[in-house]
């Protein structure tokens, strides 16, 4: 009992302050602080036992050191500073009477925060800049009378000042405070880290930092302003390992602005996250992946020549970010793949129109594209190979779903995703057989009776509709299509010892299609492809003769190695002419095109120099030049020919996006094995035979009234002679 009394008497002693206003509370917190610390250091000479006791029960009341003292004191120079700023403050007011007026920044103040932080080092400026850095990311909020809120109204200058200020040099000054290296470090230094009392020091702010940069990150509207916030705080992306919640709001913010930005925001947003996953490593790799991989399909629903340069960018982004670990990419790579494959199954074993149009549609095969740009790129790779076999049957299984010519442009695409994988892991997939089945359907050997057509681009649809069918523009576009990726194929084996037997049947099939088609276009096209297969199966036969080992041999990989790597055979030389061909046609038919960033959506030109290159403060200067301030009016101060500019581009993009009836999709359910969630972002469903068949049956009740009212006109004047006959 005797020591629980005076371990409460100790407290109740330091517990015991009064409060004073003014000026006179600085001397008074020192004061009181070394009076706390010598009663402990009379303690322990007093009665050692009694000190020991603290130091094992309760050592909070013991940790009180000369640092806290300075704290204590710099918060103290810091409110005598605000005071001596401060327009409203009279001396003698009270505490009570002065709290109505808040302090008002100026930017003298905030150079003078500057200037002590940068030069001397002072722990009190930066505090004062951290809450004034957290007012200016939240002003304008509904903070109500919040006492702890100590500054006021700002101007727009000093707002950008601070802000351009806090960005651009808050990461060094934190470096310099908590003895960091200048740039970089891993997870491992933060952990270190936060076991020192250095941190506990300090932690505070750098949560502050991060926390307010987030919010204002979420008020922010302008693309150029959020891509310059994101890229100063992408330096600082290590301190996140202390805060995980901040990093699953970070997160989510980046893949927001990843997936719906415009201009340079996307780059930035995904510079952000990869530079996060490296720093990171496992702790925010498996969010990001499958919140990319989510992104990237509620990006997918359709596609037309506007959008399909931006949904390359989203997959070559995707695919980038599974290189920092191929491990954990392979899983979630398994996961995603192997739901493909239970959608197609279900369409193969139901047979309904709903299960198969939940595979053709633009998300499912736009999801197939993407794990055909992952295998290829790192299909040598021991982790990714294996899941080269199950895409390969998942494809094939599709483009075989539903065999009819309407088809065509999503079987063709199908054809191509095979030639890139066989062609990225050296393996034969036998694709011949889809395109020569093609070229036999009676849709592509008729005269066209729909007239020339629009020229059709088979980038950009799944389906055709029937008229189109019977146009000439689209028999070109498929017979073409078949030639060059059927030659394609062939190409790739045309080095192989044994490319007599496996071009024997195709030029069998493209004799007879010469033969039975009664355009002399694809006569002459068919013939083309068929002399330069036979001048390739004599420039593998001539180099077969003088060699001497069996099929079974490994040094069958080395035969025509030399002419491979230069490309002499004369159907490689071919396929470059109709690889070629198919370039100008391809931009003969796009209309326009998206840019992401300043140069398109291609790594290592505009989003990679900011990287390297550290222009914080010439491009955060232009940026934060605005008359900007989160929560103002300022919205209301911009003139009204932007708004009408925004609001007629909003109309042009909603004008390019439009699917079309046949493009309209349904949704796609892409969930992981913790997460079932589906997506629940689908768009309108219509089937176009369905709506053919309403118009018909409307049309036809419009017209049954009116052939009767011809009728009765015609017939009126005989009714009219019968009846002077009878009256007669």
């Amino acid at each position: 009992m005797g020591v629980k009394a005076k371990k409460r008497d100790l407290k109740l002693n330091h517990g015991d302050e009064e409060e004073e206003t003014g000026r006179n509370a600085l001397p008074k917190t020192q004061g009181q602080a070394k009076e706390h610390i010598e009663q402990l250091q009379r303690l322990q000479e007093k009665d050692p036992e009694f000190f020991e006791f603290l130091k094992e029960h309760d050592k909070e009341l013991l940790e009180f050191d000369d640092e806290d003292v300075d704290e204590d004191a710099d918060d103290g120079v810091e409110d005598a500073e605000l005071n001596e700023n401060d327009n409203n403050y009279e001396p003698g007011v009270s505490e009570e009477e002065e709290k109505p007026y808040k302090k008002v920044i100026t930017t003298e103040l905030v150079d003078s925060w500057c200037h002590s932080i940068e030069e001397n080092g002072k722990l009190a400026a930066l505090r004062s800049l951290m809450k004034a850095f957290r007012t200016a990311c939240h002003y304008g909020d509904d903070n109500g009378d919040d006492s702890s809120i100590k500054f006021s109204t700002m101007s727009s200058n000093v707002f950008n000042k601070i802000m351009l200020f806090v960005l651009s040099k808050m990461d060094g000054i934190l470096r310099k405070f908590l003895k960091l290296p200048s740039s970089g470090g891993k997870k491992e230094t933060i952990q270190e880290l936060m076991t020192t009392k250095q941190w506990k020091s300090f932690n505070h702010i750098v949560k502050s930092y991060l926390g307010n940069a987030l919010h204002i990150l979420n008020q922010m509207t302008d693309t150029e302003m959020i891509s310059f916030t994101l890229r100063r705080l992408k330096y600082s992306s290590v301190f996140l390992v202390a805060f995980p919640s901040l990093q699953r709001k970070f997160i989510k913010v980046a893949l927001h602005f990843w997936g719906t930005g415009g201009g340079a925001l996307p780059v930035t947003s995904f510079l952000f996250l990869r530079d996060l996953c490296i720093r990171l490593g496992s702790d925010c790799l498996d969010e990001c992946y499958k919140g990319m991989y989510k992104a990237y399909v509620l990006n997918c629903q359709f596609v037309n020549a506007t959008k399909l340069q931006h949904i390359q960018f989203l997959g070559n982004c995707v695919i980038e970010l599974f290189r920092i670990d191929l491990s954990i990419a392979y899983q979630h790579a398994f996961v995603f793949i192997r739901q493909l494959a239970m959608i197609l199954r279900e369409a193969l074993n139901t047979r309904t129109k709903e299960a198969f149009r939940k595979v053709y549609e633009w998300k499912y095969i736009n999801c197939l594209e993407l794990w055909t740009g992952a295998v290829c790129a790192y299909g040598s790779e021991i982790d990714f190979k294996p899941l080269a076999y199950p895409l390969t049957q998942i494809i094939s299984g599709v483009a075989r779903l539903v065999p009819t010519a309407r088809y065509f442009p999503l079987r063709l695409r199908c054809i191509k995703m095979l030639n890139r994988i066989a062609a990225s892991i050296g393996t034969f997939i036998p694709v011949s057989m889809l395109l020569l089945d093609m070229l036999e359907m009676k849709e592509l050997n008729r005269p066209p009776t729909g007239g020339v057509g629009k020229a059709v681009d088979l980038r950009t649809i799944l389906k055709v509709s029937k008229p189109t069918l019977k146009t000439r523009a689209f028999q070109e576009a498929c017979v073409f299509s078949v030639i060059e990726q059927l030659a394609d194929h062939l190409s790739q084996w045309s080095y192989s010892a044994s490319f007599f037997e496996l071009s024997f049947i195709p030029v069998v099939r493209l004799r007879s299609f010469a033969k039975s088609t009664k355009v002399q276009r694809f006569q002459k096209e068919t013939r083309q492809l068929i002399r330069q297969v036979e001048a390739n199966s004599e420039f593998t036969n001539e180099r077969r003769k003088s060699i001497c080992f069996l099929p079974n041999d490994p040094a069958v990989s080395s035969f025509l190695e030399d002419e491979k790597k230069s490309g002499t055979s004369p159907l490689s030389q071919y396929v470059s002419t109709l690889r070629q061909r198919s370039r100008q046609l391809t931009d003969s038919l796009s209309e326009s095109s998206v840019l992401v960033g300043e140069h398109g959506s291609v790594f290592g030109k505009s989003g990679s120099d900011s990287e390297d290159e550290d222009t914080g403060g010439r491009e955060g200067t232009s940026v934060f030049s605005s008359t900007w301030l989160p929560g103002s009016d300022s919205k209301a101060k911009h003139p009204e020919e932007k708004k009408s500019k925004k609001k007629k581009r909003k109309m042009e993009q909603q004008d390019k996006a439009a699917p079309r009836d046949e493009d309209v999709v349904e949704d796609l359910v892409l969930s992981s094995d913790e997460d079932d969630e589906p997506l629940n972002n689908s768009s309108a469903e219509s089937e176009e035979d369905e709506d053919v068949k309403s118009v018909r049956k409307q049309a036809q009740k419009l017209k049954a009234p009116s052939r009767g009212s011809k009728k009765k006109k015609n017939r009126s004047p005989a009714n009219k002679a019968k009846k002077r006959k009878t009256s007669r």
